[in-house]
């Protein structure tokens, strides 16, 4: 595992295991969370439960379906916790966001990189600076701090899978996004990020059409 500290932004990355692969079973998955997410430090936990369920791809895939378009598939929803099956477009880009609460993000398909940034000071004339980045592969799982504000890329040219679990009701909370330009804090609205899903769709359905 590696870790990484950058003023209160914190994250931890586990490498893609070596170990045998574990068939993936969703209502085991979630049962697992559960369970894991009343003790004291569930992240540790709730990690080492995510890079089981990606150890065999073959199954993942079998149960939640190739992924066709990009998209944010709710697996489990509740008070404790939000696990969610989340589908990048070929290039698309989130702008940066933060959550409000703990997250393990594992990759199980395509690759995800992430850039971590922090606030500066409220007189800078910039409101973010870039504070780290992590590239994850097939396999690798992410710990997020509660109080991390990164961006998300898919730098290749097909779509990208990730199961992201969350120490919370992830759309229960009011959270920020950040606008790419001017780095000025906004809230970050359900209906705005659902079009940003339906523009790279409609980019990679132009993409598709072009090269077929």
């Amino acid at each position: 595992m590696v870790g990484k500290k950058r003023g209160y932004n914190t994250f931890h990355l586990t490498l893609a295991s070596r170990g045998p692969a574990m068939k993936f079973d969703l209502d085991q998955l979630v049962s697992d969370c559960r369970k894991a997410v009343r003790e004291n430090a569930p992240q540790a936990p709730i990690s080492e439960i995510l890079a089981r369920s990606l150890s065999d791809r073959a199954s993942l895939v079998s149960t939640l379906g190739e992924p066709k378009r990009a998209e944010m598939q709710k697996l489990y929803q509740g008070s404790d916790l939000t696990i969610l099956n989340v589908i990048w477009a070929p290039w698309m880009t989130l702008l940066p966001h933060n959550h409000k609460m703990w997250a393990v993000i594992g990759i199980y398909t395509g690759r995800e990189d992430n850039i971590f940034w922090r606030r500066l000071p409220a007189d800078s004339s910039r409101r973010l600076e870039a504070a780290g980045a992590k590239a994850l592969c097939e396999k690798d799982t992410v710990e997020l701090g509660e109080d991390i504000i990164h961006s998300v890329t898919n730098p290749i040219g097909r779509l990208t899978g990730a199961i992201h679990i969350y120490g919370g009701d992830f759309f229960g909370v009011q959270r920020s996004e950040w606008d790419a330009e001017t780095f000025l804090e906004r809230a970050c609205d359900g209906d705005r990020m659902a079009r940003r899903f339906e523009q790279a769709n409609t980019l990679l359905r132009r993409t598709l059409s072009r090269d077929a």
